[in-house]
């Protein structure tokens, strides 16, 4: 699935910039801190007592008094020789803002009155002059002040508050008006698609996903004509639930039903609706429906549904209320609300079918589970040939190959892939993406980034070596094992120290041969090192890991098993059976002990072909550490073909593409008569 890039699309201008207020409040507060610290008068003068003022004048160290009279404040500036004293340095501390400290005022008292000062000051004056004739009276000056600063620093807190609170209420209600943030807290968040940006994807942009497109097809038809339906008494599905794992294109497919229909799209995640304020889910959930009502025929797509779908009364506290359920509550009811003729589909998406609430997928809500899984090769060969139209391609590109050679890959990892090819090919200063670009991009997907610089040691080398030869040789001789593409030794993604890349037939049911035969083969690894060096290693973890799997599922789940018989303990709902277990003690102990036995069978019979083979082990493990990758040739040029004749998916898809269709063949007996 993917979109096909050369699609042109509508150019959006891009909005200007949004001013940012805060920036510009924080600087005009700094600004004002700044100009009131470096102009504003008094704001380092140090308090003393009148005695102590008293004595500055008799020593004659003051240069000028000034009496602040609404404010019973003097303050006094000591002559520049005063203050290089002593006393004086002492007292004065770091200057604020760089200010000198000789400009002053240094000191400052505080006074009762300033006419009693005055008169103080004065009498003072005169008995320093009849002492010492030669002292010269200072004098004083008088001022009224209206001392902002200190208006300031003593409501400043208020201030800041008033103006916080202020400045939060417009910015939650979009500038103070009506229809602001806190207004609209309720209102939906779907983002609409109409005829001025109407969705441009059709179902051409959407590959491999025939069946589901066979499945909404009736939804287009029926909102470009709704009474080819209603006609007939027949009634449209409300909606539909498309049910896939991650990157198979649900999205894509519900996009293409709009583009197709041509008629208004709401689009929001599940995730929209939750908000941390009670109640507000249910009123987005009615103001969605109502608008929707207001723009029909219209479709609705809700993805990742299960952030608000998930089943009622699980994981609850006694007495509390779950916004999310009142969400879902509200969603029930008003896909129950509106006529079946009202012209409003809606399609959601999810990943998690089996934790949604069963009243939601109920008849007359999500009629139809639509299920989109990963596409088969016919599906990857069609979503290849939607992305590689945009790339320069060379010759050997064969989007065929390329799709027998990605099983089980998603759409988005299609794209990923061909993505990956294009920027490799920029990066080796190619003038078009090659087939081995995009070998290199698989094995980047499948197996992580190559570690060319990581440090290995020979033995850990020779170790991987003959673990992956191990897989190598197991695979080639055991008939029902996947046939073997690649192997190499090369260390990538976090722990990687090598991995071997098979192509597994496409099916989906499997016999207990095939099964064992799968386990044989991951045990190859072990096994190997085991022969070889007569130790093992910590480097068959995955294999072990795959191999416990399956044999458990052969015990518990398929109901393969001898001694189980045939029972399941698989739980379809995924429930939790971690805690709840359905059988009984002696029946998990008669379960552990058949896998057991039949890992260790499994392991016998690896063991006694690897030792058959041990020269072809040898051969393809030095082969190896000679070339650090292998493929399929260079094993049958080493040992020799595969003794089973087993086509891949991609050779019977070959063949039965190069045979002639009923219509060619039809033709050319008409040509021969």
């Amino acid at each position: 699935m993917a979109e096909n890039p050369q699609k042109k699309r509508k150019m959006i201008p891009t909005p200007p910039p949004r001013n940012n207020y805060q920036m510009w409040v924080i600087i005009s507060l700094l600004l004002l801190v700044i100009g009131f610290s470096m102009f504003g008068k008094g704001n380092s003068a140090k308090d003393i007592t009148r005695d102590r003022f008293d004595t500055m004048l008799s020593d004659g160290d003051v240069k000028e008094v000034l009496v602040i009279r609404n404010q019973n404040l003097v303050e006094i500036t000591l002559k520049p020789e005063a203050m290089e004293k002593t006393k004086y340095k002492e007292d004065q501390s770091a200057p604020a803002f760089g200010m000198p400290a000789s400009e002053g005022p240094q000191y400052k008292v505080n006074i009762v009155s300033g006419d009693a000062f005055i008169t103080h000051y004065t009498d003072l004056e005169n008995k320093l002059k009849e002492k010492d004739p030669e002292y010269q009276k200072i004098g004083y000056k008088v001022e009224d002040r209206s001392d902002i600063t200190s208006f300031i620093f003593n409501y400043g807190f208020l201030i800041l508050m008033l103006f916080a609170f202020w400045f939060l209420m417009r910015r939650m209600t979009g500038g103070g008006g009506p229809g602001g943030q806190i207004f609209n807290i309720g209102k939906s968040k779907a983002q609409l698609f109409d005829a001025e940006n109407k969705v441009k994807i059709t179902f051409k942009d959407v590959a491999g996903l025939d069946e589901a497109k066979e499945e909404v097809q009736e939804v287009v038809e029926f909102l470009k004509k709704p009474s080819k339906f209603t006609k007939l008494g027949g009634k449209i599905p409300k909606g539909a639930l498309l049910v896939g794992p991650p990157g198979t294109g649900k999205t894509l497919l519900a996009k293409a039903v709009a583009g197709e229909a041509g008629v208004p799209f709401f689009t929001l995640s599940g995730s929209d609706f939750v908000e941390m304020f009670v109640g507000v889910g249910a009123a987005r959930v009615r103001d969605l429906f109502k608008q929707a009502k207001d723009k029909a025929p219209c479709i609705i797509f809700i993805d990742e549904i299960d952030a608000i779908g998930r089943m009622r009364g699980k994981g609850q506290m006694p007495g509390s209320n779950d916004e999310r359920e009142n969400t879902l509550n509200s969603l029930l009811v008003e896909m129950d609300g509106f006529g079946t003729d009202s012209g409003v589909i809606i399609l959601a998406a999810t990943n998690r079918p089996d934790v949604l609430d069963s009243a939601l997928l109920r008849p007359g809500r999500f009629d139809r589970q639509i299920s989109i899984d990963k596409p088969d090769i016919l599906g990857r060969e069609a979503i290849f040939g939607v992305h590689l139209n945009n790339l320069k391609l060379s010759p050997d590109v064969d989007a065929k190959k390329l799709a027998a050679q990605t099983p089980g890959f998603a759409g988005a990892e299609i794209a990923n892939v061909t993505n990956e090819a294009a920027l490799i090919a920029a990066r080796r200063d190619k003038e078009h993406v090659d087939m081995q670009d995009f070998q290199d991009a698989i094995d980047r997907v499948i197996g992580g980034l190559e570690k060319k610089n990581k440090i290995i040691s020979p033995e850990e080398k020779k170790i991987v070596a003959y673990h992956e030869a191990g897989h190598a040789v197991a695979g080639w001789f055991l008939e029902h094992a996947d046939p073997l593409v690649k192997v190499s030794i090369v260390p990538r993604g976090v722990a990687a120290l090598g991995y071997a890349q098979y192509l597994p037939k496409e099916q989906f049911l499997y016999q207990t041969e095939q099964l064992i035969d799968e386990m044989c083969m991951a045990l190859g690894g072990r096994v190997a090192e085991e022969i070889i060096f007569e130790k093992i290693s910590t480097g068959a973890l995955s294999d072990l890991e795959r191999v416990t799997k399956m044999a458990y599922s052969i015990v518990s789940i398929y109901g393969m098993n001898d001694k189980i018989g045939n029972v399941s303990f698989y739980d379809s709902k995924g429930g939790d059976m971690q805690f709840n277990k359905p059988y009984s003690d002696a029946t998990a102990e008669r379960i552990d002990e058949e896998v057991r036995k039949i890992i260790a069978d499994a392991y016998q019979r690896t063991k006694e072909l690897l030792m058959s083979k041990n020269d072809q082990l040898e051969l393809i493990a030095q082969e190896l550490l000679d070339k650090e990758i292998l493929f399929q040739s260079d094993l049958e040029r080493l040992i020799g073909k595969r003794p089973f004749e087993k086509q891949t998916t991609y050779q019977e898809y070959t063949n039965k593409s190069a045979e002639p269709s009923k219509e060619e063949k039809t033709s050319e007996e008409n040509t021969e008569a």
